[in-house]
């Protein structure tokens, strides 16, 4: 049991919670960051990103994560491997239960993002990013020129298809059924642009080639026929959705039908002194640089609600 109660704990260890930690250490809030069971949260995955500003040449994933965490660290903010077991926001001080230990604490920044539904193949792990990716803006420019599959049958599906036109000489949308959870709005859009197939009653089995280190083909089958055949491509974007890492909170906290944290005013929840940021509530961007911005708003508005409260 820890007697003393700290200023401000952040849970998650992505570009959202690095940066709250970096501008809580330089208000001197001596913030003490919760890295979860995913460190680095989505970056850690990423291999090349091009697209943060400030690196004219890109740079890997887990180097700008671990740039981030060096980088509060500096100015004081303590860092500590643990999966948070449950938290009590119904009264101040609120408790975090890491395994054993009970942390007390006047605020609490949630930056526990957002995982990437996977299809669970047994190479798709292998192959996440090199050829297998969760995010067309990420990474949708490496395949310029190529042909690339994606796959899903909702409105994100549709987007990432259309979105990865731009680079891809031809993408292939698979889809298990022969009915579309997308917007007609959305299908439409996809179904008149000349650059993309469909491929329905399909399931993907298992993605190729992690010997080579690259996506060189799927293997699927097809759902009413059961005919299984190997189907060349350079990528396999999946368009499925994200699980957001909010699921101990919904008791507690406002969340939307796929289980997001709602916020007001950008990142204040319905419990004072409670903030989130970063993927955990941002279903539309996604993006390690809007992460990184709402991080920045919720240490902001901390020492703006500790201030009022005399601390």
């Amino acid at each position: 049991m820890e007697d003393s109660v700290r200023n401000v704990v952040i849970m998650g260890s992505g570009c959202a919670g690095h940066t709250a930690a970096l501008y809580a250490a330089r208000a001197n809030l001596k913030p003490l960051v919760l890295e979860g069971h995913e460190p680095g949260g989505q970056l850690s995955l990423t291999t090349l990103v091009e697209n943060f500003p400030g690196f004219p040449e890109g740079i890997l994933g887990p180097e700008l994560v671990e740039n981030m965490r060096k980088q509060a660290a500096r100015f004081g903010a303590e860092y500590r491997i643990g999966h948070v077991v449950s938290a009590d926001l119904s009264k101040q001080p609120i408790t975090v239960t890491v395994g054993k230990e009970t942390i007390r604490t006047r605020t609490l920044i949630i930056a526990t993002g957002a995982s990437a539904r996977w299809l669970g193949l047994p190479n798709e792990q292998a192959l996440i990013g090199h050829g297998v990716s969760s995010c067309a803006t990420c990474d949708g420019f490496f395949f310029s020129g190529k042909e690339i599959a994606v796959i899903g049958g909702g409105d994100s599906a549709m987007e990432e298809a259309l979105f990865l036109t731009r680079f891809a000489s031809k993408v292939t949308l698979i889809h298990r059924r022969d009915q579309f959870r997308a917007s007609k709005i959305m299908l439409d859009r996809a179904r008149q642009h000349p650059n993309i197939e469909f491929l329905t009653d399909t399931v993907v089995e298992d993605v190729h080639d992690p010997s080579r280190k690259e996506v060189t083909g799927l293997q699927l089958r097809n759902m009413k026929t059961s005919k299984s055949w190997d189907f060349p491509t350079s990528a396999m974007f999946l368009g499925i959705g994200h699980i957001p890492n909010a699921k101990m909170f919904e008791r507690q906290l406002e969340t939307d039908q796929d289980g997001y944290l709602k916020t007001h005013d950008y990142v204040l929840t319905r419990v004072p002194g409670v903030f989130a940021c970063g993927d955990v509530q941002d279903r539309r961007y996604r993006q390690a640089i809007t992460a990184a911005g709402t991080g920045c708003m919720a240490a902001i508005e901390v020492e703006k609600f500790l201030e009022k409260q005399g601390h």
